[in-house]
Parts: structure tokens; C-alpha cells; sequence
């Protein structure tokens, strides 16, 4: 039996608009059974988004800084010697191509993991120097003053190490680990030929001045006998404020060679200095007498010790000149300076003797003006 035919209102369109739509192709009738229908634009794929980065220290940061630390500790315990040996600490070839080293080894190590900015050249090297120093003074090779005279030159010198290995690191050149390898090496083999062992002498003197509101012969009392010395009245002077300790008294007395005056500073500090050219309220020149217990073990830092391989001070003077009712007072500070690197070791010399004597010259001052001495 044929059934009439009953039109779909969703299906039965006009032939034409069937035709149209089977040549565009969007006819299911004619599409493969394989390929899925189109996704609606809003769900059309997207890129996946970029990995995230985590800003905690890992590893793989802090490893090349300990690297470089690590070799800069080695290359101090090689250079542990005697004062005098070819492999003292002090020696140019180890304080000036040893943080070269630290700062070359530490750009190649980070280089290994990833690739580095100019910043990092610098900036890395400089943290690896600062813990190569800490290092240094936790396994009791360097002292607080030593370590803070010398962390700048470290600092600026790893730098330039680090710069000097990003750049070949950059021009992806074949010989960068033979290069880093010849950093570490070149201070040993330097310091075993004998090269850059010398230590020429410097001779220098710093001259300050202060007007004091007193006589000569009140600022003479106070200038031979100084006793109950409080810190206040002197730790403002730099060699204090970096671990020298300060001082208690200088106490003068007569003696068949002349003035003799007893001097006593913290930590169990005591020398004398004397004197056999001195003329009452006019000057006096002090020498200074060290015997083997004036230091004890640990007060102060071999390589900046009073009479030792690299400094001494070699005598003092102090000059009153009237002016009215006041009175000049100058002193004058001779001293030497034994290192290899004396171009940094006599500035510094100058700057921090220079600063005590300003700083000596005002508690003379303040003391002649405050009360009359007995």
C-alpha cells in the first residue's frame, strides 16, 4: 500500500538550497563517516599556554655560585704558606688571579646549565668572591680586618673574570674549558716558577693638625699621660670599627733611656713606646717596642700586625706650637708598607692612618679643653 507522503518541516527544503549546501560541502549525506563535524568557533583549539617558572631558588642557581667558591677555597688552602715563602697568601699572584679564577669558574658553571645576561657576568662572580672570603675566615685562614680590606679588590677583580668567560662563552669558542681550566691553574704555576714573589717596600707619613683651646703645658700632661681611655671617645676611627681593638691608657715614665710609655688596648694588647728625642711642652717623637707576648694569639690579623712581613709603624711625632692662648698640636705617623700590591695596600695605609690621627687629635683636644690634667 503506498501511504501519501507527509512533509518534514526540518528536513524537506527547497532542491536548490540541497544542492547548494551538498556542493559546499556541509551535507552529512555526503560526508565521510571517518571525519568528525566542525567545532563551534568558540571551541576551536588554542594554543597551550606557556610554562610557568618558578622564582625559588634551585640547584642549578646556587651550584655554579658554590663552584666558584669552592675553587677559590682550594686555591687557599694551596696558598697557605709562610710569609716569605712562594706560597704566602699575600702574594699578588694569589690575591689578584685567584678571584679571577672564582669568577671565570663560576660563568662557565652557569653557562653548562643555561645561557646567562651580561648582569649575571657580574653580578655572580662577585656573590662567589664574598663566599670564597666567608669561607676563608670560617676555617680560620683570614681574620675580620683582613677579609674587609681586601672583599673590593676580590669583588671588582671576580667580575672582570666573569665578564672575561661570558664573552667566550658567548663566541661559542672550543677552548672554554681548556680556558677556565688555566684560570685555576695559572696562580700555582706562577707562584711555583717564582713569578710575582716580590714584595718591594714603601715608606710614607700622614701629617694632621687640630687647634686645642689650652696651653702647651695642659695639652703636654694629657699627651704623656692619656689613662681610662673609654671607647666612645675613639671608636669612631675606622681601624677600630673593622676589628682593631681600642685603647685603654698610655701611661709615660722616666727612665735611664728616656720617656718610656706603657700602652695597653683591648684584647690583651700592650707595647711601649719610647722616646730619646723630647722636649717639654714642644714635642716628642715616639718609637714603638714590641716584645713576642705584646700581641696574643688572635687580637689581631698576622698580615696587618705592627712590625710584622708587610707593615710597621716606625715612629710617631707630636709638635705643639703656641698660638695665643691656644695651642697647635701635629702628628705626624711614618710608617711602611712591604706587599706586591702596594698600588692598593699605601692608599689604604694613608686613608685609615689618617683617619686615627684626626680622631687621636680631637680626644686630645676634648680632653685638654674639658678638665686640667693632674
Amino acid at each position: 500500500m503506498n501511504l501519501p507522503h507527509t512533509p518534514d518541516p526540518e528536513n524537506d527544503h527547497d532542491p536548490e538550497q540541497n544542492a547548494a549546501r551538498a556542493a559546499d560541502g556541509n551535507d552529512d549525506e555526503h560526508r565521510p563517516a571517518s571525519e568528525p563535524p566542525p567545532l563551534p568557533a568558540s571551541h576551536a583549539a588554542s594554543p597551550p599556554p606557556p610554562p610557568t617558572t618558578s622564582n625559588k631558588p634551585t640547584f642549578s642557581n646556587w651550584w655554579p655560585l658554590l663552584g666558584g667558591a669552592l675553587i677559590g677555597l682550594i686555591l687557599r688552602a694551596i696558598f697557605s704558606g709562610e710569609e716569605d715563602g712562594r706560597f704566602s697568601p699575600m702574594l699578588p699572584v694569589f690575591l689578584l688571579l685567584a678571584p679571577l679564577a672564582v669568577g671565570a669558574v663560576t660563568v662557565y658553571l652557569a653557562e653548562r646549565v643555561q645561557p646567562r645576561s651580561l648582569g649575571y657576568y657580574v653580578l655572580a662572580p662577585m656573590i662567589s668572591t664574598c663566599l670564597f672570603v666567608l669561607g676563608s675566615m670560617a676555617m680560620l685562614w683570614e681574620g675580620a680586618i683582613c677579609a674587609i680590606l681586601i672583599l673590593p679588590v676580590f669583588m671588582l677583580v671576580g667580575a672582570f673574570g666573569g665578564l672575561i668567560m661570558g664573552v667566550i662563552c658567548r663566541m661559542k669558542w672550543k677552548s672554554r674549558r681548556p680556558t677556565v681550566y688555566s684560570f685555576v691553574a695559572l696562580p700555582v704555576v706562577l707562584a711555583a716558577l717564582g713569578i710575582g714573589n716580590e714584595t718591594p717596600q714603601r715608606f710614607e707619613h700622614v701629617e694632621r693638625s687640630t687647634l686645642i683651646q689650652a696651653a702647651p703645658a695642659e695639652v703636654w700632661k694629657h699627651l704623656l699621660d692619656a689613662d681610662h681611655i673609654r671607647a666612645s671617645e675613639v671608636d669612631r676611627a675606622w681601624m677600630y670599627r673593622i676589628g682593631v681593638p681600642t685603647p685603654l691608657a698610655g701611661v709615660t715614665h722616666r727612665s735611664d733611656r728616656g720617656l718610656v710609655r706603657e700602652v695597653r688596648m683591648g684584647k690583651g694588647i700592650h707595647f711601649r713606646q719610647m722616646s730619646s728625642d723630647w722636649q717639654p711642652h714642644r714635642y716628642v717623637r715616639w718609637q714603638y717596642l714590641f716584645e713576642e707576648d705584646s700581641v696574643p694569639a688572635g687580637a689581631l690579623d698576622d698580615h696587618v700586625r705592627i712590625g710584622g712581613e708587610y707593615f710597621d709603624l716606625r715612629d710617631t711625632t707630636y709638635t705643639l706650637t703656641p698660638r695665643g692662648d691656644a695651642t697647635v698640636l701635629t702628628i705626624r705617623m711614618d710608617y711602611r708598607v712591604s706587599t706586591g700590591f702596594n698600588w692598593y695596600a699605601v692608599p689604604l695605609a694613608d686613608w685609615l692612618i689618617g683617619d686615627f690621627s684626626e680622631v687621636i687629635l680631637d680626644f686630645y683636644r676634648q680632653r685638654a679643653q674639658a678638665r686640667p690634667a693632674a
